[in-house]
């Protein structure tokens, strides 16, 4: 299997090379990533629950999904290429905004990123993948906000520092 590597950047998202992924989640190093919200028709959002398995935060309840580009790959292009392997479904995404964070996790990896965050709109049961998803569900954002606050420990270390951000821009369009 080819080791995954991410996209290295500066603050203004300029690429500066590539490393592999989990060198650069050990070094702490800044890179590119995406992170994809799926609403439905009520303004609810479609929640994934990580796959037991996984090396950090396994079990803990997320956004719909999220990973790095790859080189040569635009950020809708990544974010539609990874909700197909992981949700199983495709949709339109469009880019809300972007932002750094800083997050390290209890293993000695650290995520620290140039976030892209991406909106689309589905209305249908997904497929989701068992080796990245435990579980799904639709939730509504009042919901989300409130359990984040009320149950942070289910919860990934990143979607509650997303959350805030994309829930503020939500609302601000409405």
């Amino acid at each position: 299997m080819i080791e995954e590597k991410v996209i290295l950047v500066d603050s203004n998202d300029n690429p500066l090379g590539t490393m592999p992924k989990m060198e650069a989640h050990e070094k702490a190093v800044l890179h590119r990533a995406f992170s994809v919200f799926i609403l439905n028709k009520k303004g609810q959002l479609m929640l994934q629950q990580r796959a037991l398995h996984k090396y950090h935060s396994p079990g803990l309840w997320t956004n719909t999904c999220c990973s790095h580009q790859r080189e040569g790959e635009e950020n809708i292009q990544a974010g539609k290429r990874r909700l197909l392997e992981e949700m199983g479904f495709s949709t339109s995404l469009e880019v809300l905004f972007n932002f750094i964070y800083k997050a390290p996790f209890d293993n000695g990896l650290t995520e620290h990123e140039l976030d892209h965050v991406l909106l689309g709109y589905y209305e249908k049961p997904p497929q989701v993948n068992p080796e990245e998803v435990a579980a799904w569900k639709w939730m509504d954002l009042e919901a989300v906000a409130v359990a984040l606050k009320t149950e942070p420990k289910d919860f990934t270390v990143w979607f509650k520092i997303i959350f805030d951000r994309f829930y503020k821009h939500i609302t601000a369009l409405k």
